[in-house]
């Protein structure tokens, strides 16, 4: 007889995701129309169903709506249940727009059309794109994956995107590129936290070629079967599990290949803080607090912090040898 020993990672798929949900918004989307729509989410403004049904609307719009969901890539789940999409769409990082975590309705006002990415640096040659275009060349896939944040809060999302190894293979850097640099948009006129002097807008991020080629570097343009809302770095961003959530860059625009070790957002503001590497451990604690635990979004259950967020056995390797470099934090 065979049995089968599920990883520590992995649960049933019939687990993974709440379809009866979806299904069921779908379904009163179908009903309203648009109109109806638009005026019950002024009546329930601020409410579960109101920041619900926005995002619903904002992705109908996207011209890249056909291409969503995209087929689940079974090898990327979790053992955890699926964080409410209320939480994973309104519970969010995002400094452009405001350094609290309710930016989600200041954040509508990105304009994410049209959206040029550009490739340069250490390159065959330099490539400009409209994201557009780009997404649809890209082979999409759902993944599970967990997010953990430095503030040790913790959710798990079905991302929808494509390898960054796709594109680092699309861009054809030279041998001698040794860092992928990212950058966000800058637009100060719809993003107020642009206009504070003392952060080093643009949001700048960065890893090595062999973490940016690691089968778990991921670009998401979607969640929850859905283009990605802007609140949520629309309409691309990264996604780096095994890392905390400040180097998942959001609303990316450039793409840079460079010999040099790019000095990154949150180091330039707080070295002694946040460094470049920023690799999830529970035995190292921020200054400020514990990373031992954290708190699951939607549940508001605490649970153990794991090494690398549970993905060891995928990244562990990339930093054999590498004990002399603050690898955490």
């Amino acid at each position: 007889m065979l049995i089968k020993r599920r990883r520590g990672w992995e649960i049933p798929e019939r687990e993974a995701v709440a379809e009866s949900v979806f299904a069921g918004r779908r379904t009163i989307l179908k009903a309203m129309g648009f109109a109806g729509m638009a005026g019950l989410m002024a009546g329930a403004a601020g409410g579960p169903l109101g920041r619900v049904l926005a995002a619903e609307t904002a992705a109908a719009a996207d011209p890249t709506a056909s291409l969503y969901p995209a087929p689940r890539n079974p090898a990327y789940t979790v053992n955890r249940a699926v964080t409410p999409v209320e939480d994973v769409t309104t519970y969010n990082n995002f400094y452009e727009f405001g350094s609290h975590k309710n930016i989600w309705q200041a954040a509508q006002e990105l304009p994410i059309r049209p959206w040029t990415v550009k490739i340069d640096g250490m390159v065959e040659q330099e490539i400009e794109t409209e994201f557009d275009d780009l997404v649809r060349k890209m082979p999409l896939e759902e993944r599970l994956y967990r997010f953990r944040c430095v503030e040790a809060w913790a959710m798990t999302v079905p991302w929808t995107g494509f390898p960054l190894k796709a594109l680092v293979d699309m861009a054809r850097p030279l041998g001698s590129a040794r860092y992928l640099k990212m950058q966000t948009f800058m637009n100060p006129e719809v993003a107020p936290g642009q206009r504070e002097f003392w952060y080093p807008w643009p949001y700048t991020e960065g890893l090595t070629m062999a973490e940016a080629t690691n089968e778990l570097a991921f670009i998401v343009t979607g969640v929850f079967g859905k283009p990605l809302p802007p609140q949520n770095g629309a309409p691309l961003r990264l996604i780096v599990p095994w890392k905390y959530g400040f180097k998942n860059i959001k609303s990316i625009v450039k793409f840079t290949f460079t010999d040099e070790r790019p000095e990154t957002f949150w180091e330039a503001i707080g070295p002694s803080e946040y460094g470049f590497w920023a690799n999830v451990n529970p035995a190292v604690p921020h200054p400020r607090w514990s990373q031992a635990s954290e708190r699951l979004l939607g549940s508001g259950e605490r649970v153990p912090t794991l090494i690398y967020n549970g993905y060891e056995e995928y990244v562990a390797g990339l930093y054999a040898g590498m004990q002399d470099q603050k690898l955490f934090m």
